[in-house]
């Protein structure tokens, strides 16, 4: 399935993409898509749902709407560093011996098509392609090898970053992820069964029309299961939450001399399988 979300009347609309084009209004299945849905079986009930009812259901034409973030806010946005070693080699750094960990706040959280917002007293806005897993029941010591049966699926996420607040101010990475639409998510969740290999997956970005990142999660230091198992030694991972994997070589800040984003840039995104993003950039006023 391809979990997605919508406005409507301008409240937000659980639906499920039937198509490319086609999404299904799942509003009668009364639930969002959040902690307490993955918590509660929520993906087989939903299933069990479509099975029942979906050729009833209405259906939503999905270029004639805007789309929310795919799932709700999660409890928590786990970012992992220099997960790729293109990105650590351009970024001048060494590859990290274990997962780089950090968080953005979940009020960055956004559609995938919603504007990018350069904050006031931004120079350095920056853009990373990435792949986000969202853990499907609570995992708290996991093992590598049953790593993947936490995973509810996957979608694209933007982790943008503030260059400046991030590596030339003092305290953690954080404050430099964490302005307001610094991780737009979707278009969808492709739930776990959509997916056979999540580390194996072409993900790319092109600002203004040229293309500045194009990898593959193979290029991952630490892959999907190492990066589950990991974080649940160190904190419970709930149901909703998501963890983005890192980004490829090809950030503006690994340019010579760096590019960074300015109002009017146009930023479009995708993997292989999960769909597309696109972001314009405007000043915040």
């Amino acid at each position: 399935m391809k979990l997605t979300r919508f406005y409507e009347n301008g409240a937000v609309v659980p639906g499920v993409f039937v198509s490319q084009d086609e999404i299904l209004n799942c509003a009668d299945f009364g639930e969002d898509w959040g902690e307490a849905f993955f918590e509660n079986d929520g993906l087989k009930r939903l299933e069990k749902f479509l099975q029942e009812q979906g050729d009833s259901l209405p259906r939503v034409d999905a270029g004639g709407v805007t789309l929310a973030p795919a799932v709700a806010r999660p409890s928590k946005i786990v970012c992992i560093g220099l997960n790729y070693a293109s990105h650590a080699e351009e970024a001048g750094m060494e590859a990290p011996s274990e997962p780089v960990v950090f968080f953005k706040a979940t009020t960055a959280w956004a559609g995938p098509n919603d504007d990018i917002v350069i904050p006031r007293d931004s120079n350095k806005t920056d853009w990373e392609v990435e792949l986000a897993v969202v853990i499907g029941k609570r995992a708290k010591y996991v093992s590598e090898d049953e790593a993947l049966n936490y995973v509810a699926g996957y979608g694209v996420h933007n982790d943008y970053s503030e260059r400046e607040w991030q590596l030339e101010k003092g305290g953690q990475w954080v404050k430099g992820k964490s302005a307001d639409t610094y991780a737009p998510f979707g278009p969808y969740l492709a739930t776990s069964d959509e997916v056979s290999n999540p580390n194996d997956l072409r993900l790319w970005l092109n600002l203004n029309g040229e293309q500045l990142q194009d990898g593959c999660t193979s290029d991952f230091i630490f892959n999907i299961q190492q990066v589950v198992s990991y974080l649940s030694r160190f904190m419970t991972l709930l149901p909703g939450d998501v963890i983005s994997t890192g980004t490829p070589a090809g950030v503006g800040l690994g340019f010579d001399p760096p590019v960074y984003l300015k109002e009017g840039d146009v930023v479009e995104l995708g993997i292989d399988g999960l769909g597309m993003q696109k972001q314009m950039a405007v000043k915040e006023r």
